[in-house]
């Protein structure tokens, strides 16, 4: 990219139709209950300079995987998709080979458990689970990981053990953002720190607030907790669109990432390119 300007990437954001597959999490949320395609991101990209994005997976099914892979071939700015397999499944390697071998593999860059709607904070400690692990590394694809507080020990140990995987931490782990508390989930997450195969999505944060009244002041303490445990080169933007609808604009959401680094007084062009596009395009493999 020598004498180019830098690549702006949205490195996590949904496409879905709720008329074609039941997404239980979505009940109640009214807003998110239609169709969400390109076409609905396509100006929102336009307006905020991205040139390219990853989709990630809403529905726990490989059919929606394949979608997604179908969705990316077709469109001009999808350049990845982090997709599901049922990771408790004995054949994962078969799925994810199918997966890999069709038409739209090349736009497989990850699988992601939701493993925060699991009853079990420890699901991903399942020795099947962590025997299938082993297939995703030697897929060469990224493990991102869903999860909470409450799941997070079980991810740093997952992430500690299996040194040959990259991982990425979405929505920064969904810090209790609203009640402003920081100081055990910072803790948690400096776990992280020498853990260089793992990065972390500066994302979600917006929904983790009080929709009725956030603001950039109350999400920079948890943007530099980040900052300091992952530094830009394992730190990439996200928008979380459709959900952060719920709580901000596309806009805005850029906008909050862009205006707390800026507080933290670390948002030089490196730092800036790295965060909002560099890092994404090395750790999944973005061709772009």
């Amino acid at each position: 990219m020598s004498g180019q300007e830098p690549k702006r990437i949205d490195s996590h954001h949904h496409f879905w139709d709720p008329a074609a597959r039941d997404y239980a999490w979505m009940k109640g949320l009214t807003a998110l209950e239609r169709s969400f395609g390109p076409e609905d991101l396509r100006p929102l990209l336009a307006a905020n300079g991205i040139d390219a994005t990853v989709i990630v997976q809403a529905h726990a099914s490989v059919d929606e995987t394949r979608e997604m892979l179908q969705t990316a071939a077709g469109t001009n700015f999808v350049a990845g998709v982090v997709g599901w397999v049922d990771l408790t499944d004995p054949r994962v390697g078969g799925v994810l080979h199918e997966l890999q071998a069709g038409d739209t593999g090349a736009w497989l860059k990850g699988i992601r458990p939701m493993l925060h709607d699991e009853a079990d904070e420890n699901w991903i400690l399942q020795e099947i689970v962590q025997s299938n692990l082993h297939v995703v590394a030697e897929a060469g694809i990224v493990l991102d990981l869903l999860v909470t507080p409450r799941e997070l020990p079980a991810a740093i140990t997952t992430v500690r053990d299996y040194p040959h995987l990259k991982f990425v931490v979405d929505h920064i782990a969904k810090p209790p953002i609203a009640s402003g508390a920081i100081d055990d989930w910072a803790a948690m997450m400096h776990e992280f720190a020498d853990l260089e195969h793992v990065a972390c999505k500066l994302s979600g944060m917006v929904t983790e607030t009080n929709p009725e009244g956030w603001s950039v002041d109350g999400l920079t303490p948890y943007v530099a907790a980040v900052y300091e445990i992952f530094g830009p080169d394992r730190m990439m933007f996200g928008s979380d669109w459709p959900v952060c609808t719920l709580a901000a604009s596309y806009d805005a959401v850029v906008n909050a990432a862009r205006e707390s680094l800026e507080k933290l007084g670390v948002l030089d062009d490196t730092t800036e390119a790295a965060i909002f596009g560099n890092t994404a395009i090395h750790w999944y493999g973005l061709d772009v």
